[in-house]
């Protein structure tokens, strides 16, 4: 029997390169997001994967996919993303908000509803798409750090209470990478300031070196856990040290 991966937030970036990947694997792929448009042009070039409008801020739109699901042997909680870059003194209440509803809440909603699917499939895995931005803050980086610092506890969380259980919990932190709209989102629509982020930064990472990442944990042996991956371009040592050429 085919196995089934549900990738939220698949509608650009990390999650369409994910969607593509998965379905390259093998897996019946279900593709969630709120832009149904651009889930349509996906799934009209990739048979295997079907598109499902999804707002995981909604728990009434994630219990309608969750419903309409036979199984689930892949969950890649990857809906999330940041906005805004003020420090922590002024930083807009309703930004922080926004990231805890998608990045935390969305993926304590996305979790809870397929989790039993996950662990009745026998060999389950969860991949919680983080951040080195979890692991560790950096200035401007207030209300983004804390979301996905809550994810990074979450993922350790569920691997302690879940042990024993057919279900592998993987979590993959990205360091800088050159996905579709991120910083075009967090500089609010700013394409110039969010191009600046890039200047200079031989190679960065792309959203198919994160899709790639995913794949090869999700396709490891079922007793094999891949805890956590921290992936980040050879110019970024860490997340104050980033190399870059020329200027």
């Amino acid at each position: 029997m085919r196995r089934t991966a549900v990738v939220t937030g698949a509608s650009s970036g990390i999650g369409e390169a994910t969607a593509r990947r998965l379905a390259g694997e093998g897996y019946d792929v279900v593709a969630g997001a709120r832009r149904r448009d651009r889930l349509d042009k996906l799934a009209a070039e990739v048979p295997s994967i079907t598109p499902v409008t999804l707002d995981v801020t909604s728990q009434e739109s994630v219990d309608a996919l969750a419903g309409a699901l036979d199984r689930c042997d892949v969950l890649v909680n990857n809906a999330g993303g940041a906005l805004g870059l003020e420090p922590v003194a002024g930083a807009r209440l309703d930004d922080w908000q926004r990231m805890y509803d998608t990045n935390v809440l969305g993926s304590l909603r996305m979790t809870q509803a397929l989790l039993p699917r996950l662990i009745a499939s026998g060999d389950g895995v969860l991949v919680m798409l983080t951040s080195t931005a979890g692991l560790v803050s950096y200035e401007g980086g207030g209300g983004y750090c804390a979301a996905k610092h809550a994810q990074t506890s979450m993922v350790e969380t569920l691997r302690l209470e879940l042990v024993g259980q057919p279900v592998r919990i993987v979590e993959i932190a990205p360091g800088m990478v050159r996905s579709e709209g991120f910083a075009v989102t967090r500089f609010r629509g700013d394409e110039a300031a969010a191009a600046r982020v890039y200047e200079g930064v031989p190679d960065p990472l792309t959203s198919d070196d994160v899709a790639d990442a995913i794949a090869w944990t999700v396709t490891r042996p079922a007793h094999v856990n891949i805890d956590r991956m921290v992936i980040r371009p050879r110019a970024q040592a860490a997340q104050h040290k980033l190399h870059r050429v020329g200027g």
